[in-house]
Order: structure tokens, then sequence, then C-alpha cells
């Protein structure tokens, strides 16, 4: 059965470094993901990284909709952006290791992601509006950026501040 793991925060070293390769595909990667979307939805996210559950390994899952309000759901291992549309939606968008505040980032409206699944075999995973969004933030968690780092530093700062977080030196 899975568990839902408690979320990390803006600070927390895993957070801020690129996260390790998946390398070893196996029955616990299996109870990983299970466990990540435990805590996607027990902390009611829409998507959720390892790093934010504290696990330095290259996955997320999703349960995100799409530009026409399709739900979409499942999880990337080793994920890559390959490629994003020129066009770009000025949305909102906040995080679970943020909690509470939102700001506008400028993210392409279509996204390709390109990784593997359990087995270790390719997927390719194309989102549009809201889940090509939700596809950028989960990969850019990986690289070790959140959404507040994209910010100029007085906004972030304040973000982190309203979050209950310390903005760093």
């Amino acid at each position: 059965m899975a568990d839902a793991r408690p979320i990390t925060y803006y600070g927390t070293p895993v957070l801020h470094r690129r996260c390790a390769d998946v390398t070893v595909f196996n029955r616990a990667l299996g109870d990983l993901i299970e466990d990540m979307f435990a805590s996607m939805y027990a902390a009611k996210g829409v998507g959720l990284a390892a790093n934010q559950i504290g696990v330095d390994a290259q996955i997320f899952v999703y349960d995100c909709p799409d530009a026409d309000d399709v739900r979409q759901k499942g999880y990337v291992i080793n994920p890559v952006i390959t490629s994003t549309s020129d066009a770009v939606d000025d949305g909102t968008e906040g995080c679970l290791s943020v909690p509470g505040p939102r700001a506008a980032v400028p993210r392409a409206t279509v996204a390709t992601v390109t990784g593997a699944d359990l087995d270790g075999k390719p997927v390719t995973v194309t989102g549009t509006g809201y889940f090509a969004r939700c596809l950028q933030h989960e990969t850019d968690h990986l690289n070790g950026t959140l959404y507040v780092d994209l910010l100029p530093r007085a906004q972030r700062d304040e973000l982190l501040r309203e979050a209950g977080l310390t903005p760093p030196p």
C-alpha cells in the first residue's frame, strides 16, 4: 500500500541541485512512484517531483488537465524536455514546496518530455495548456529549479516569506 510522504520545502538541499538519474528499474521504483502519487494527492497537487519528498531521483508524477480539460495521469523517469512551442502563456503557478502563494511564470503552451517507464522503455509525453506547464515545472524541479527561482529576487523573497519560508542570503 502506498504511503504519503512529507513534502520538502524550499531551502532543503535536495531541491536545489540536479537529481540523480534512475539506473535501476525494479519493484522498489514502482513502490516509490505509488508513494509519490499518494503524496501528491494528500498535498492536493497536480504534479510532484521525487525531490519534493526528499528523494534524489529523476522521477515525477502528474494528474493534471490539459488544454482541452482532459485529465492526464502518469509518470516519467529520467525526463528531458525535448521540445516546446514558441507560444507562451503567462499563467500563474504555485508549488507544494512553496505552499500558498502563486505567481505568473511564462511557460510554453505545448511541451514534450521524453524519458522512461518502469521497465526502462522509452516514453514520450506531450502536454498542452496547464499540463504543458506541469511538465515544465516538474522537469525544472528535477534539475534543481523551483518556479520562484525564475522570478526577480525581490518577488521570490516576498513569496518565500508569504509561504513562511526563509529567503536565501
